[in-house]
């Protein structure tokens, strides 16, 4: 598996444990890369999608409302729920990632930590935030930033 697909995994499963527990996210991310070794790169890319995805979460959460507004956010799954910040992260804040690319991994991350639904929801949501994406930049004043690591998707 490539880093980057690890990585995301190693975010997802911290920041579920972190939304679900108010545990420490020093000590839940160095729990997850020791029971999911990854090479240093992919390490690295994972504290930064946690770090940026927990800086930035009350912007995210209300872009991810915008986008889902029949599902509120403390109703979505909570796998969802952090699929679609880490996801919007990638999509919104800056990432050498290509956006068919963010969705695809969020889907299959959907697929495979999320219920039978779950894919088909991550995809609705996440295309029609790529597609009033420039909007969003805008309205949210977001400030583009490059990735902390420009390594493999």
């Amino acid at each position: 598996m490539k880093p980057r697909r690890l990585a995301r995994m190693v975010a997802l499963q911290a920041l579920f444990e972190v939304d679900l527990t108010a545990h420490d996210v020093t000590l839940v991310l160095r729990e997850r890369l020791l029971a999911q070794p990854i090479p240093e790169q992919g390490a690295a890319f994972a504290r930064h999608m946690v770090e940026a995805a927990l800086q930035h979460r009350d912007t995210l959460d209300a872009i991810i409302q915008r986008m889902a507004p029949e599902w509120p956010l403390e109703q979505m799954a909570p796998v969802d729920r952090n699929i679609l910040r880490l996801a919007a992260l990638e999509l919104l804040y800056g990432s050498d990632t290509p956006p068919k690319v963010a969705i695809n991994e969020a889907v299959e991350l959907a697929k495979l930590f999320g219920s039978e639904s779950s894919g088909r929801f991550v995809n609705g949501v996440l295309g029609t935030l790529l597609s009033q994406r420039k909007d969003l930049i805008a309205a949210y004043g977001i400030a583009l930033k490059p990735a902390a690591d420009a390594g493999e998707t």
